[in-house]
């Protein structure tokens, strides 16, 4: 079974002698489960896996029979002992018990290593700061990269560009319908209805999803709020808008990338930059097939580009890393990277006509730039870029 660049760094952190509750946040079908799995097949662990991924949602008393159970097997054990729990931002009051058991552990001595799964990175990310804090550690479980598909699935450039990073769907790529259908039911419309509606209250659920296919639509293109407002009915106002936009991103669907300023002010007052996290959310649901997409020029370039921006985002997260874009007046820098006061420029030449004409020049005048990159042609081919780590770029 395959396994990700991600897991021997997770290895890493249960073996080291100082213990924090790992946590495992990211979209659904991502592998955190299957991670989780090859865990309890590695040598010198044992493990107790637990998962409140049921129809009839879990009390937290649920956490402490689970809990009691791995104390129990851990008993007379010389390996290192884990308790893995899946889906734990099902549980009504999971962190407060948590945090319980954890700190009776703590003042015990008991060695217990234990590591939560949640594919809602909102309400995990709020029990950790409300109940947890200090005593955990994120790991971000991103959507899979060029890298890992090609390892995996042995997947080239453009059916990466085409089909995205969910390794659940590669084997229906040979069935166009069968493919797109995975992706709209089990993936957007499960991720929508269960990991935001279900869990966060929104007063216009329909507007929500709306806004999501306008997100997928004009993935790495910008759009003002007003223009949102135009062809979105009943979209009430920008706040809600840019409320709804943050949950999608949370839920690791569709971000809104900020205009990049130097000042946090100013780029929150920005018109988003629309990017879907995987491809895969974008043509599923362009109803043309992988040839079709690759013959229309100006479709494919639009497909490269969002490839590139999913790529920054997810290479970028836990790394100190933030994506923007920049623009002033009829010039553009398609992504910017800042970590720090490092600061890189992107160009995409994807072959597609954009709107806008090319602003690294007038980026390089106001700001002090790094790196000035150019990826496609006369640049760093897609496939070669792909494969950097985005942190690498600042070396």
């Amino acid at each position: 079974m395959y396994k990700r660049p991600i897991y021997p760094l997770l290895l890493k952190r249960i073996k080291e002698q100082r213990r924090f509750i790992q946590v495992l946040a990211g979209p659904r079908q991502t592998g955190k489960t299957t991670l989780a799995r090859q865990l309890m097949e590695e040598k010198g662990v044992q493990c107790h896996y637990a998962t409140a991924d049921e129809a009839v949602p879990k009390a937290s008393v649920w956490i402490e029979q689970q809990w009691e159970t791995a104390r129990l097997k851990m008993r007379g054990s010389k390996q290192r002992f884990i308790l893995i729990l899946d889906e734990i931002q099902k549980i009504s009051h999971w962190s407060e018990a948590i945090k319980k058991l954890w700190d009776e552990d703590s003042n015990l001595k008991l060695p217990l290593h234990v590591i939560l799964l949640g594919s809602s990175p909102l309400l995990v990310q709020k029990g950790l700061t409300e109940s947890l804090a200090g005593r955990f550690e994120i790991i971000p479980i991103t959507h899979w990269s060029f890298v890992e598909m090609e390892a995996a699935f042995g997947w080239d450039i453009n059916q990466y560009i085409f089909y995205g990073g969910y390794p659940g769907s590669a084997a229906l790529i040979n069935e166009p319908h069968r493919w797109s259908s995975y992706i709209m039911d089990s993936l957007i419309e499960t991720s929508i209805s269960k990991d935001i509606l279900l869990m966060t209250r929104v007063d216009k659920p329909a507007l929500l999803r709306r806004l999501f296919e306008l997100g997928c639509i004009y993935s790495s293109q910008i759009l003002s709020y007003q223009k949102m407002l135009g062809q979105l009915q009943d979209a009430g106002n920008t706040v809600t808008l840019a409320h709804y936009l943050k949950l999608l991103d949370l839920a690791g669907l569709l971000t809104g990338l900020s205009k990049y300023a130097g000042q946090k002010v100013r780029q929150r007052s920005s018109s988003p930059k629309f990017q879907v996290q995987n491809n895969a959310l974008l043509s599923a649901q362009l109803h043309l097939t992988f040839d079709e997409a690759f013959k229309e020029k100006e479709r494919w370039g639009h497909l490269v580009e969002s490839a590139v921006g999913s790529a920054l985002i997810n290479g970028s997260k836990g790394k100190g890393i933030e994506v923007f874009y920049w623009l002033h007046h009829n010039r553009e820098v398609d992504y910017v990277l800042a970590r720090g006061k490092q600061v890189i420029a992107i160009e995409v030449k994807s072959g597609r006509k954009k709107p806008f004409l090319s602003g690294m020049e007038k980026f390089g005048e106001e700001f002090n730039v790094q790196r000035k990159l150019l990826i496609g042609d006369a640049g760093i081919p897609l496939k070669e870029f792909l494969k950097i780590p985005v942190e690498e770029l600042f070396i």
